[in-house]
Parts: structure tokens; sequence; C-alpha cells
């Protein structure tokens, strides 16, 4: 809470640039903006959290919560992902139809003080990605509609249940009409990378500020050293865990002889 009132100070005292903004300006900050991935790690929650302030540098704006709606989105790093449907065939389950999705993000929360079908309309939610259902994956095929969003709902599905997809429509709680705070999990199973928390104020369907803070999530200590060497020397680290797996292998046969 200190930090965010030294934030508002800040942008109280820096008031004349505001004089052209037409629209609330976003203070927004983030309780950690590094997490260390050690062992043992259980997870983590943020805490996003920030004003609605006067673009005229008059301070918080009033009767934010009634005028505004905040949304909260944190995204993971997006890779490549090939995405199967099985089928069960004579018996068997085997692999079907599949696609390729350029740009899956790793991890994606998404919260809100109220639904987001009621704050925006579906083309503004799909152009700023606010919701599960309006995510862009970008598959690299042609495929059409409704092929295309059956594997968005199985991805998204997947994903929902392992936890590194989340949506909360009554996830952002604003106090005293300006000052607004936002709770995010992050699973055990996250990926390292930088992920991106853009806050969004929306007013009557319409984004009209935005502000952007940024988490590195990082392996350190024995697990940063190994997933290092893994990387930079492949070769060495394939035979090292080859001869590794042959002497457990050997320490238990032995073991078991022995009784």
């Amino acid at each position: 809470m200190r930090r965010l009132l030294a934030l508002l100070a800040l942008y109280l005292l820096a008031g004349a640039p505001w004089a052209a903004a037409a629209e609330p300006v976003l203070v927004t900050d983030i309780s950690q903006h590094r997490i260390e991935l050690r062992q043992g790690f259980t997870g983590a929650q943020l805490l996003l959290f920030g004003a609605i302030m006067s673009p005229d540098g008059g301070g918080p704006v009033a009767g934010a919560a009634r005028d505004y709606d905040v949304v909260v989105v944190l995204e993971g790093p997006a890779h490549q992902m090939v995405l199967r449907e099985k089928r069960k065939v004579a018996g068997m389950w085997v692999n079907a139809e599949y696609t390729t999705l350029r740009s899956v993000p790793s991890f994606y929360a998404v919260v809100a003080n109220r639904p987001i079908r009621q704050i925006t309309d579906p083309r503004t939610a799909a152009i700023y990605q606010l919701g599960l259902d309006s995510l862009q994956l970008s598959p690299s095929d042609s495929i059409d509609p409704a092929r295309e969003t059956h594997f968005a709902k199985g991805l998204v599905d997947l994903m929902q249940r392992q936890g590194l997809f989340h949506q909360d429509d009554s996830g952002v709680t604003i106090n005293g009409g300006v000052l607004y705070s936002a709770r995010i999990d992050l699973p055990s199973s996250v990926q390292p990378g930088v992920y991106t928390a853009e806050t969004f104020a929306v007013r009557k369907g319409r984004v009209v500020a935005s502000a952007t803070a940024r988490v590195e999530v990082g392996k350190q200590g024995f697990e940063k050293a190994v997933a290092d060497f893994s990387q930079k020397e492949a070769l060495a680290y394939g035979l090292m865990a080859v001869a590794v797996s042959v002497v457990m292998g050997w320490v238990a046969g032995r073991l078991f002889a022995l009784f």
C-alpha cells in the first residue's frame, strides 16, 4: 500500500502531462516482480493493485466504481503447440485430427469486477483477448471456424484442468470508488519466462486506459544450474542422464539381490 501511495504522489506531482489526455490514467503495481522457482516450489500468489486517476491531474476519479470496470490479464510466454484429438477405434484410443497452434500462452488468467460479457462486446474482448473464449491462438493451417472453435475449447479445457488457464469474473475488487486490487494464483507447474500483467479500465464497453507490469519467473540455485547445463551441453547432459540411470539400476539390482 505504501508503494501505491508513493506512485499516486508521483503522478500528482507530474500532473502537467495529463492535460492533453482525454481519458483516465491507470496507476498500477504488482506485489512481486520476480518469482524464483526453487526445489519444493508450491506456487505463488500475485497481488495486482492500483487506482483510476483523473486525466487532468486532479487525483483519483470520483465514482470510478460506478463509471469504470477493471479487467486484469496475466499471461505467460507463448509457444507453438500441436493439439491432437483422440478417438476410439476398434476399442483402442488413437490419434485422429490435429492442428498446430502458433500462439498458446503457457499461462493465462483473467479477472474482472463483473462478468466480461457484461463489460464489453465480443469484438472488443477479442481485440484485447479478454476472456478464455477470446484467446487468439493463431492456427498455422487453414481450418474452418467450427473446427478451430472445437480445438480451442479442447485446449482451454485441458489447460484449465492443469491449473494453467483461469477466469474469475468477480476477482477484482474496487475499494473506495478508486482503488482496485486483484489476486492471481500461479501453480507450481508454471514455466519460467517473463509474464505480462495488463490492466484495462473499461467505460461503456470501451477500453479507455491500460497499464502493463511484468513479472520474471525463473529458476534459481541447483535447478537453474541443471537447466542451463541441459541447454548449453545437451549431448553431455543426455549421456550423464543415461549413465546415472544405469548406475541407479545396478545399485537397485544389487540391493534386491542382498534381500
